[in-house]
């Protein structure tokens, strides 16, 4: 029997609603065995949606990390095949398809700030997929590092919550601000349990005091 991947307890899926809510409920059932914690996991999800369906697989992306009960894909976007002629500039960032934003960004085609219906611009989205190459290409394009999303989350928050450590360090010499805080009031260093993440976000927080 398959079952789609089990968030883990160190990795929330931090910026989509229902994955935050099926992590918190995965969360809550502490040391429980791994095959009732499926069980009850399965039971709880849903409750939450009711149309879930416990036998479908999910296509995995390639920055997928591994955690209990299988990879964990990025916290944002599960993929899908999409036609080459539906594609937009998100699906394009996602793919880390360097070549194609940065034309788009260079023919004026695209605003390198453009944001999709809830608020996440490129700059998010490749945080968010670890696509560090991208990230500085966006940042060399003027993209803005502190730019937040409808929940207030900046792409160090992304960065953060995703644990790339080195897309973190890119933010901070780029001039990303490690205080601001999104709509729960939450800073960068609050919504990771990567140490070496939080003492390198405290570090610049301390160094601008």
């Amino acid at each position: 029997e398959l079952y789609p991947f089990f968030p883990s307890k160190t990795f929330p899926l931090f910026f989509d609603f229902e994955g935050k809510q099926k992590w918190e409920a995965w969360k809550a059932l502490g040391d429980t065995s791994p095959h009732q914690a499926m069980q009850e996991y399965v039971a709880t999800v849903k409750k939450l949606d009711p149309s879930w369906n416990p036998q479908m697989t999910e296509k995995r992306g390639k920055e997928s990390k591994t955690a209990f009960g299988g990879p964990v894909v990025s916290s944002l976007y599960q993929e899908e095949t999409i036609r080459e002629e539906d594609k937009n500039i998100f699906d394009y960032c996602r793919e880390n398809n360097i070549d194609y934003v940065t034309k788009a960004i260079r023919s004026k085609k695209v605003d390198v700030n453009v944001t999709d219906e809830e608020g996440r611009a490129l700059l998010h989205w490749a945080c968010d997929r670890g696509h560090k190459e991208l990230v500085s290409v966006l940042l060399q394009h003027a993209a803005d590092v502190n730019s937040q999303d409808g929940e207030g989350q900046t792409a160090l928050h992304y960065a953060a919550a995703c644990e790339f450590l080195d897309i973190v360090e890119l933010l901070l010499k780029s001039g990303a601000d490690p205080t601001l805080r999104d709509q729960e009031g939450c800073l960068p260093e609050e919504v990771t349990d990567c140490k070496a993440i939080t003492s390198a976000l405290q570090q610049h927080t301390t160094g601008k005091t």
